[in-house]
């Protein structure tokens, strides 16, 4: 049985970002939504740049959507 939850956004490193240093090469976080339209969101919300960077500063998270048993 899935859970009710079954759109998600797994957030992971590029290759080669100097946080893996920190957090491991294989670091990554997944975020469960309870729809599509949910998960869309947030993913445009997240992946959006935040306010507080500075010029020149870029996102360096890579934002993938998923789905359970796809």
């Amino acid at each position: 049985m899935y859970s009710s939850k079954p759109f998600g956004i797994r957030v992971s490193l590029p290759p080669g970002d100097p946080f893996a240093r920190l957090v491991g090469a294989d670091w990554e976080k997944t975020h469960w939504f309870a729809t599509e339209r949910e998960r869309d969101e947030a993913l445009t919300e997240m992946s959006r740049r935040y306010p507080f960077f500075r010029i020149g500063d870029e996102p360096a998270l890579v934002f993938e959507p998923i789905r359970k048993g796809s």
